[in-house]
């Protein structure tokens, strides 16, 4: 479980980043954050595994304190961080061998990094591509790859910072699905921070931010049903969101549950 408790965070020389951010996370949710540039949301997803220590307030991760130096490492090796350019993570000339990176620096012993690196290279299906050079691979499988490097690590959270900014549609299609496999079978909880209104769709839970604070905080259909709200704050809502909206306005008896395309489409022609 994931605790942030009163977070104030002050970048030097610049105003209040975060300004009193309370947030509990359980064990297992795949919760998506958005904002606009300058929310808050990315300073919050690097104090989840102390990238960034807290000015005030505390941030919790199964019992352990970022602030205290005895919890630091233990934290950072149960919360694995993704970043938005994949190259950045990537450090090795092939799959495999980037994908051991993190298990050799943790002195795992060479027997069990094997079945890490394979467990955690099927689990985002690369599997078929361990011997390839890593320069080779599209966006998408790249940070499929980097997502794999951090799984290695067998952390309990994956955080997500903008992971799919970078990719075309085919790119985030593949990591969505990667980090949605490995929340419903291997139970890692997710935090995907995102700008992408339908990535949202696929959470358990979806948190607004806007100036350093929370301001909206629900399932993904109590959030998107807030049209003019989320309008307030500079964001879209789904594609399908808003067709539904329209359709209501026209006399159609769209129900507010519909969030993807899909779901539209078995709205129109049932």
């Amino acid at each position: 479980m994931i605790e942030i408790r009163d977070l104030h965070y002050h970048y030097e020389g610049k105003n209040e980043a975060l300004k009193g951010v309370g947030l509990t996370v359980p064990d297992g949710q795949f919760l998506v954050i958005l904002g606009h540039n300058g929310s808050g949301k990315s300073t919050l997803a690097k104090h989840m595994n102390g990238l960034l220590l807290p000015t005030a307030g505390q941030v919790i991760v199964n019992g352990l304190d970022s602030r205290k130096e005895e919890d630091f490492w233990p934290l950072r090796q149960q919360v694995g961080m993704v970043f938005q350019n994949p190259d950045n993570q990537l450090i090795a000339t092939s799959v495999e061998e980037d994908t051991a990176f993190g298990p050799e620096n943790l002195g795992v012993a060479p027997s069990a990094i094997r079945k890490q690196v394979d467990e955690a290279l099927i689990s985002v299906e690369m599997e078929a591509y361990k011997d390839k050079a890593v320069h080779l691979l599209s966006g998408g499988q790249k940070q499929r790859v980097a997502i794999a490097g951090v799984m290695a690590m067998r952390p309990k959270v994956l955080v997500l910072d903008e992971p799919t900014a970078m990719l075309d549609p085919r790119g985030r299609r593949e990591v969505l699905a990667a980090v949605q496999k490995l929340n419903r079978e291997e139970n890692i909880t997710v935090v995907f921070i995102t700008h992408l209104m339908e990535e949202a769709v696929a959470a358990d839970r979806v948190v607004v931010m806007e100036e350093g604070r929370i301001v909206m905080d629900g399932k993904p259909a109590e959030i998107f049903c807030q049209v003019e709200k989320l309008k307030e704050l500079r964001l879209d809502v789904p594609l399908a969101v808003d067709m539904a909206g329209r359709l209501r306005q026209e006399g159609y008896d769209a129900p507010p549950s519909l969030l993807t395309i899909g779901e539209l489409a078995d709205f129109l022609c049932p």
